[in-house]
């Protein structure tokens, strides 16, 4: 098997184009500890988006700069036509209840999302950690589509739509759901991502339905993070950080925040990973 670059994957213009930089003044080294406050709106289904993406993993995962990295699987390889895969897993890595990820608990869980990946021949666990991945047609950029959240792995018959009983590998895990209005997550102690990410103890989530009372909340404090919030209740009321732009306000937060140097906008909550990327001052 040939080795497929993983930065060369990152060069395709779809890759690229998830990407803005922000300019953001809080890119510094992330700090450890606090909560993390953040209010969505009820319509855009963004509390499931950002409970997955902190109590899930994937296989591999694209990082708030854009490039791929391996998350639980920790290498890959491809026959030369990219049609054959070989991934290999992380072997120190347990689910929140304590059981093992392994390579046929992976497969399970990615043959649940099937319909996911059409070109999908068969796949099976070739080892403890590793497991083979066979297209019908060649697929180069295999490990970033994988990176997507419709991959992300959980236990065997539990399905990511499933927030109240979800069970991950992720920074974070579940301590008090109520769908449709909040949730708590709690940081996982000695995760293997300990010096990469997680970096606030606890992240709670409320929905707002009103962009202007989520505004408000943050303005005064009982929230950190407010996504769509409503412009005139931010602009010229204090110092915020607005991401992408004042004007175009995806997302506003707090200057006590900190917040990588790019951040994609693939979508308002840095793809569903702001719980693990982003820290208290």
């Amino acid at each position: 098997m040939t080795r497929i670059d993983r930065r060369a994957l990152f060069t395709s213009g779809a890759a690229a184009a998830l990407l803005a930089a922000t300019g953001a003044g809080l890119a510094d080294t992330p700090r450890r500890g606090g909560v993390l406050r953040l209010a969505v709106p009820r319509e855009a289904d963004l509390m499931q988006h950002v409970l997955r993406g902190a109590v899930l993993d994937g296989l591999t995962e694209i990082g708030a700069d854009g490039v791929l990295r391996p998350e639980l699987a920790q290498q890959w390889t491809s026959s030369d036509d990219a049609r054959v895969w070989q991934f290999d897993l992380r072997s120190d890595v347990a689910f929140h209840d304590g059981s093992p990820l392994t390579a046929e608990v992976a497969v399970a869980a990615l043959l649940d999302r099937g319909d996911h990946l059409p070109t999908l021949q068969h796949m099976e666990a070739t080892a403890d950690h590793s497991l083979r991945l066979e297209l019908s047609q060649s697929n180069p950029q295999l490990p970033y589509l994988l990176g997507d959240a419709a991959f992300q792995i959980t236990q065997p018959g539990i399905w990511p739509e499933q927030t109240a009983s979800l069970v991950g590998t992720g920074c974070y895990q579940v301590e008090r759901v109520r769908p449709g209005r909040d949730f708590k997550l709690a940081r996982v102690a000695n995760h293997y991502k300990e010096t990469q990410a997680g970096w606030v103890d606890s992240v709670e989530l409320i929905v707002i339905s009103d962009p202007l009372v989520r505004a408000e909340a943050l303005r005064d404090g009982y929230v950190d993070v407010a996504a769509l919030p409503a412009a005139e209740g931010l602009l010229s009321r204090g110092h915020f950080f607005f991401h992408p732009s004042a004007t175009n306000m995806a997302l506003a937060a707090r200057p006590d925040v900190g917040v990588p140097r790019d951040i994609g906008a693939q979508s308002a909550l840095d793809d569903g990973r702001i719980a693990e990327r982003w820290w208290r001052v």
